[in-house]
């Protein structure tokens, strides 16, 4: 199961393979270390189709992690890893279960039913969308029709926050903040979004606008990647995010997921406020 060093890793679905992938690198992230070939196999329904996967097995046996809701292509894949003594696991058998225990009732198995078109799925595009139109200041007169704006100084990871939050369901808008230039105080006490602040520590802030000049070959004035000058831009935004008692999110050392994660929890918070008691 290790060639060269490397272990094997099948993720074996009978749908888009999202959901195998998610859990497995969401694992694997805690190994460090550790060098993984991932092999994948994907909208697997036929017993064609798991022919190839078996013969896969063979070829550079390994962990096997499927999601399989078709019980006779589940039970041709386990009884091939038991007979090539390869280890296998069903990712959603532990959660399901409990599920079932827990509604008292046995689940179905229509295959790819997390994919449906259904009113989600429309909510989802339409956000993702309105985010896209209303990126880096866009579209300012129908801003306030978001659910959550983003407020911060150049390179805080407004844009792909915002991205990931679209693909919530969340309408999105961000705002950049460039010394000398007019900010739209009328959009600030829009009613309906939820504003949030985001910011960096300066010296990371100014490493990374470097990083961008060298990369993109820009030329701007140095005032952009000066540290001392960004120290004066963060401190000038975070004076914005008190005036208007915005949440504050110091986005240095956090993830993208971590950083869209603290956000949903602020707009439920006061979703929940607002909902009589």
């Amino acid at each position: 199961m290790i060639k060269n060093g490397t272990f094997n890793l099948h993720l074996v679905s009978d749908s888009s393979g999202e959901t195998v992938t998610n859990i497995a690198r969401a694992c694997l992230v805690q190994y460090d270390a550790i060098e993984v070939t991932e092999h994948f196999w994907w909208l697997v329904r036929t017993p064609g189709q798991m022919t190839r996967v078996i013969e896969g097995l063979k070829t550079a046996p390994g962990l096997v992690i499927f999601t399989l809701l078709d019980l006779k292509i589940r039970q041709t894949l386990e009884q091939a890893c038991r007979e090539l003594k390869i280890p296998y696991v069903s990712a959603l058998d532990p959660v399901m279960g409990a599920l079932n225990g827990f509604f008292n009732r046995t689940a179905g198995s229509e295959i790819g039913r997390q994919h449906v078109l259904d009113e989600e799925y429309f909510q989802r595009i339409d956000a993702m969308h309105f985010t896209m139109q209303h990126d880096d200041g866009q579209s300012l007169d129908t801003m306030r029709e978001a659910d959550i704006i983003l407020v911060g100084v150049s390179r805080t990871s407004k844009t792909p926050t915002c991205m990931y939050l679209a693909n919530r369901g969340f309408k999105v808008g961000n705002i950049p903040l460039v010394p000398h230039m007019t900010m739209p105080e009328d959009l600030f006490v829009a009613p309906k979004p939820l504003f949030v602040g985001l910011t960096r520590e300066p010296r990371s802030l100014s490493d990374i606008r470097q990083s961008r000049l060298r990369i993109m070959n820009e030329d701007r004035s140095v005032d952009y990647a000066d540290v001392d000058k960004v120290r004066e831009e963060v401190a000038d935004s975070r004076r914005l995010f008190v005036k208007h008692r915005w949440p504050v999110i110091d986005v240095t050392r956090r993830s993208i997921e971590e950083t869209a994660a603290t956000i949903v929890q602020h707009y439920n918070q006061r979703h929940a406020e607002d909902i009589p008691t």
